[in-house]
């Protein structure tokens, strides 16, 4: 087995299980995950989805040994890593990636594609692919640039560049870095956290956020209108201003 699915309240967690290989995505695991993510977004109780990692990493990138240097590497791309990759950016899910050792090659994009991330103190971002002649795939350069700007995010390309936990943190690429011995229980505490909240609301924001960049400023408040628009509509809006009345914590349904 290349994964396991657990399951805890509203929160599941997706764990790769090739720690000999460093969860080197093979074609089983390549597999693995899209149906992963296809059982995650088709799971209505579940809101919230980590990403990990077991063994010493959480993912070496593409195995070189399953044939990857011989595949074309379109076709590769568009049939195997893009479903994994847009079906986690457009599920109505929320993905938190956890990383721990390295995240490398496209094993980078995995994690930084996933909407939020936990990075242990001592783990790194590695951009392997000019060690072996290649270019960032998997939407790395994209990811980069929106995190680094054109000239670091150029120079981590070109050197190959590890970029530490704290860099990440500072760049927004991850959201926070934590001891690795408290990396677990931290995450599972924002999964949680995330998970008690409406996840219409949840849905909405995401959509917003993935779409932001590509939007006027005007087309962004109309964007929004149209998201609220439906929210005030919902069965967890009026669960939410009932509970701020009456001064209790809300219990959102999703409906």
């Amino acid at each position: 087995m290349t994964l396991t699915i657990t399951r805890d309240g509203a929160v599941a967690t997706l764990t790769m299980q090739r720690p000999e290989a460093f969860n080197a995505l093979n074609g089983d695991l390549r597999a693995a995950l899209r149906a992963a993510v296809r059982e995650i977004e088709n799971d209505a109780a579940i809101r919230v989805a980590i990403l990990r990692g077991d063994g010493p990493g959480f993912c070496a990138g593409a195995d070189l040994k399953d044939g990857a240097a011989t595949h074309p590497a379109h076709q590769m791309i568009e049939e195997e890593y893009r479903p994994i990759l847009t079906g986690i950016a457009s599920s109505s899910r929320i993905w938190i990636a956890q990383v721990h050792g390295s995240a490398a090659g496209i094993g980078a994009a995995l994690a930084m594609n996933c909407d939020l991330m936990t990075i242990a103190d001592d783990a790194s971002l590695y951009m392997a692919f000019a060690a072996i002649g290649l270019v960032p795939d998997g939407g790395n350069c994209w990811l980069l640039l929106q995190g680094m700007g054109y000239r670091r995010a150029l120079q981590a390309i070109l050197e190959g560049r590890k970029i530490p936990a704290a860099e990440a943190v500072d760049l927004g690429l991850a959201n926070a870095a934590h001891p690795r011995d408290t990396l677990d229980t931290e995450t599972a505490a924002l999964a949680a956290r995330i998970a008690t909240g409406a996840p219409l609301a949840a849905a909405a924001a995401k959509r917003l956020m993935r779409r932001m960049d590509q939007l006027s400023y005007t087309d962004a408040i109309a964007a929004e209108g149209l998201e609220q628009t439906a929210l005030v509509r919902s069965q967890d809006f009026a669960e939410g201003v009932a509970a701020f009345i009456g001064k209790r914590k809300p219990d959102f349904s999703g409906a």
